[in-house]
């Protein structure tokens, strides 16, 4: 889906807490797409510490943890977007495709 975006040079997955923080470092994304749930950690966690080291990265939150106190922690972290993705989803690429 993200690869038919205009301007997307390269694409970068990480399953788990530890590879997402990983692939933050060298070089850093211009665009993170964030779930709240991970395996070994909390998304939570890695939006305070881009906002913390890496300002100029864009967060897209994507999670299933819609309710209104995540979406509000999430944006008052600095998160640009907060995605459902069970009813939100679809507007991921074109959100992107505006950023880029």
């Amino acid at each position: 889906m993200l690869k038919s975006i205009d301007g997307i040079r390269s694409i970068n997955a990480a399953g788990d807490y530890s590879s997402a923080m990983h692939l933050l470092s060298d070089p850093s994304p211009d665009i993170v797409l964030l779930d709240i749930n991970l395996p070994g950690g909390s998304g939570i966690d890695i939006l305070r510490d881009i906002r913390s080291r890496y300002p100029r990265i864009i967060v897209i939150m994507l999670t299933n943890q819609s309710d209104d106190d995540y979406r509000a922690a999430c944006k008052n972290l600095g998160a640009r977007y907060f995605i459902d993705k069970s009813k939100e989803f679809e507007q991921v690429p074109a959100i992107i495709a505006s950023l880029s």
